[in-house]
């Protein structure tokens, strides 16, 4: 059987979470009994409060007045609520977010024309007394039963209507003690039935609409989005910063120290000069292929000068023409920038190993607030993005900053290549 924790943890008062079974009995008779005595003083004084601002409308400030206590009042009391089923029943309700507006005017007009503050009072008054009687009979019920279970102890004459009970007759006795544990024993399943009823009613009164909640959580997932971009973005900063500081410097080093000593060394056999010669080869590729690497991580140029220089560098190394378009007048964030350098970086390194093409194109436009890049090629097209991890990571990287990547290539090319950046991130 599951059970309610009442402890720090929380969860969505969304359908489906509340289980009837997962209502202590206990509990539930002290959420029965509060709520019970909350409700029938939520009911006295919002109807006294709103009784008192209809009658005081002509005086328009002792209205005001009294209409902003009314919703003071209101408000600690959905307050106070929603602490009650928090605290007997687990249940965490999100409050409904607060007003936002310019002016007091404004956001007066808002609270008083949206659900929240009706769907908030119509609890604490109306379903308030209705819990006050609902607890009265619960705590009677209680009460009762525990009288007929302890009257033949202490001698306690009953009275069931206009029958008296005496405990002086063993038939009396017997019939008090059986009545009195029917009552003790109809108590929890009773008391579980309002609780959850309440807190049904509550969530749905008192807790945020369904559409505000999934407003709330994309705008989260967005927030977390972005800190995640950024810190990738810090992350492969600081490894190229490393790779270009330190392993780079390193690689340079020894090169140089390997073309020094074979012009100083010309007296070695022919096997150590050989693979000396291959040393000193090899030490250069490695260096050549770490600069390749620290380009494509994070390219010192798209920081110091943008990314008109980053495209720039990336067509002047590419092994086959490529002719530059890029009409970028300002500078974009840094996450933008960086998705745009690994698109046509990768899409280059794709043209140059897969499609055979002699040429290529590369378009990059600022329009409406959105990047717009385009790379065509001449190659033999049939590009399948939906085959191989290049493509597929490509189309994630600029999904990660809420682009959008398509790709046309059919047999025979040519293969066009364009994404949709916005940069307002």
């Amino acid at each position: 059987m599951a059970s309610t924790r009442h402890t720090e943890q929380q969860w969505s008062a969304t359908a489906g979470e509340l289980r009837y079974r997962g209502i202590r009995p206990g509990y539930a008779v002290l959420h029965v009994a509060t709520g019970g005595a909350i409700g029938i003083a939520a009911f006295v004084a919002l109807t006294s409060l709103l009784s008192l601002t209809l009658g005081l409308l002509p005086t328009v400030v002792g209205a005001a007045i009294s209409g902003a206590l009314l919703l003071g009042v209101n408000s600690a009391l959905s307050a106070v609520h929603r602490s009650r089923m928090r605290s007997f029943l687990g249940l965490h309700i999100t409050a409904p977010a607060p007003m936002s507006g310019d002016r007091l005017v404004s956001r007066l007009r808002r609270v008083l024309t949206t659900a929240p503050l009706w769907k908030s009072l119509a609890y604490n008054a109306i379903v308030g007394l209705l819990l006050f009687v609902l607890g009265v009979v619960v705590v009677t019920s209680l009460a009762a039963g525990l009288v007929c279970v302890t009257a033949p102890i202490f001698g306690t004459p009953v009275s069931l209507g206009s029958w008296g009970l005496s405990t002086q007759s063993p038939f009396s006795v017997a019939g008090a003690v059986v009545i009195g544990t029917m009552l003790v024993l109809a108590v929890p399943p009773m008391a579980r039935a309002v609780a959850y009823a309440d807190a049904r009613i509550a969530i749905a009164l008192l807790g945020r609409a369904r559409t505000e909640e999934l407003v709330q959580r994309v705008e989260h997932l967005a927030q977390a989005r972005t800190g995640t971009v950024d810190a990738a973005d810090a992350e492969r900063r600081r490894i190229e910063r490393d790779l270009h500081d330190g392993t780079q410097q390193r690689l340079t080093a020894l090169a140089m120290n390997l073309g020094v000593a074979r012009a100083t060394l010309p007296d070695l056999s022919p096997s150590a000069q050989a693979a000396l010669d291959q040393a000193h080869a090899e030490a250069k590729e490695a260096l050549v292929e770490l600069r390749g690497i620290v380009r494509g991580l994070h390219p010192a140029v798209l920081d110091d000068r943008g990314l008109d220089a980053a495209l720039s560098g990336l067509a002047a190394r590419s092994p086959i023409p490529v002719s530059l378009d890029v009409v970028v007048p300002q500078r974009l964030p840094r996450p933008v920038e960086a998705v745009a350098y690994f698109v046509v970086s990768e899409a280059l390194t794709n043209v140059v190993k897969h499609s055979g093409a002699g040429r290529a194109q590369v378009t990059a436009r600022l329009v409406d607030g959105r990047l717009h890049l385009r790379v065509v090629d001449d190659g033999t097209g049939g590009a399948d993005p939906t085959r191989g991890s290049g493509l597929v990571g490509l189309r994630q990287r600029v999904a990660s900053v809420d682009g959008d990547l398509t790709i046309e290539s059919p047999l025979g090319g040519p293969t066009v290549l364009e994404a949709v950046i916005p940069c307002a991130l």
